[in-house]
């Protein structure tokens, strides 16, 4: 009998082989801000080793959007460049997604050259200062995400994936820790919802049904005082009712104070220090663990909390987050999510979906060391599997 994860299913008006998406991680291979040849191989590898789609990360809608300067924006000439990447991933078999979106916090002002945008104008965690958004800005923004989708589509992208969590900025405006706006972008959670809702609008009215439309959302930030499941249920279900998506694809953790509550088991706190400046490596050497404690790892771990979403919702639904065998995956499916996003293990093994479909294995080999997180700097990448070719 064929297992339910290697059966097609309807993305809005695309149709994916499998029930397996490659999860967007950053892939560390733009270092000037242009596709490269690194960027289509790092999709090509899961393509080929058996999902049904593969997703880009991380492409931002505006120039100061992005997390640093080597983080693509989709303009005209980056739009024209990927492609090639679009047409390699179609010539494999699979589909292709772009994540699409703006770091606002998280960005990296002096990498970037330009303010960090935020809802309030508040200090990072690193104590990095950002400007407060004008309403003039959340205009032109939501435009850019409107422009950008249309661009991919363009592209020959099947699929643009929405990026609304992890304290980014539509994220931000979200958390009550983060937005402390008094005008129509703050206060109640009506109001804390209504960028994300209005990009959500204007992406799906650009885009009509050309492509699949979805959005990655935070379950809960893993930071006291911010955007939590009751309030996120909420949000999901304005989110369905907009009819504006096509699924959604649960997340959690912020980028901007708790990286580790999204990705559990070992903090590579050493490794990470190892690309600090100098002058800083001491400090986080001394209150690293406070920035990147440690999570217990255990086999799909946001499954409990995404089950609350699945009962409150009807629409389609992604599953994230340690998806490492077989089984739980069809575990998943028969709870009712329509598709599992696999980051971390398809890094240990590229064709691991495609070992799993032929019965030569029923689990993945990642160790959940996280050792993966620091090589964002170099080109991401298991360090795991690299030492065991660098062995052959």
């Amino acid at each position: 009998m064929t297992s339910s994860v290697f059966t097609p299913a309807k993305l809005g008006p695309i149709t994916l082989k499998n029930r397996v998406i490659k999860a967007a991680t950053f892939e560390g291979v733009t270092r000037d801000g242009q596709v490269s040849q690194g960027l289509i191989d790092y999709h090509l590898a899961p393509a080929l080793g058996g999902v049904a789609m593969t997703t880009v990360a991380y492409l931002a809608v505006s120039p100061e959007g992005r997390t640093d300067s080597g983080c693509l924006v989709i303009d005209d000439e980056r739009a024209e460049q990927l492609r090639a990447l679009t047409t390699a991933i179609h010539t494999a078999g699979a589909k292709v997604a772009a994540q699409i979106g703006h770091a606002g916090p998280v960005a990296n002002p002096a990498s970037n050259r330009a303010s960090a945008l935020s809802p309030s104008g508040l200090k990072t965690p690193s104590r990095t200062p950002t400007q407060a958004i004008t309403t003039e800005q959340i205009t032109r923004i939501t435009k850019d995400y409107a422009m950008a989708a249309l661009r991919v589509a363009d592209a020959g992208f099947d699929s643009v994936e929405i990026h609304l969590g992890h304290n980014y900025l539509l994220s931000s405006f979200l958390s009550p820790k983060l937005n402390r706006r008094s005008d129509s972008y703050g206060g109640s959670l009506e109001n804390r919802a209504r960028f994300a809702l209005e990009v959500v609008d204007g992406v799906r009215n650009a885009v009509d049904d050309r492509l699949a439309v979805t959005a990655k959302i935070n379950m809960e930030d893993g930071v006291k005082g911010g955007f939590c499941a009751p309030e996120s249920i909420v949000f999901a279900q304005m989110l369905e009712q907009s009819g504006n998506l096509d699924a959604l694809e649960l997340t959690g953790g912020s980028s901007l104070a708790n990286p580790m509550w999204l990705f559990r088991g070992n903090a590579p706190r050493k490794e990470f220090a190892q690309h600090l400046p100098r002058a800083m490596r001491m400090g986080f050497k001394l209150v690293g663990w406070k920035m990147m404690p440690s999570y217990p790892f255990s086999e799909a771990y946001f499954l409990p909390l995404a089950r609350q979403f699945r009962e409150a919702l009807s629409m389609p639904l992604i599953l994230l987050g340690g998806i490492n065998k077989l089984e739980t995956a069809e575990a998943a499916i028969a709870e009712g999510f329509d598709f599992v996003a696999m980051g971390r293990a398809l890094l240990r093994e590229p064709d691991l979906v495609n070992r799993m479909e032929a019965g030569e294995t029923a689990e993945g080999l990642c160790i959940h060391c996280n050792r993966c997180m620091p090589t964002i700097y170099t080109g991401t990448r298991c360090v795991e599997r690299q030492a065991v070719e660098l062995s052959l």
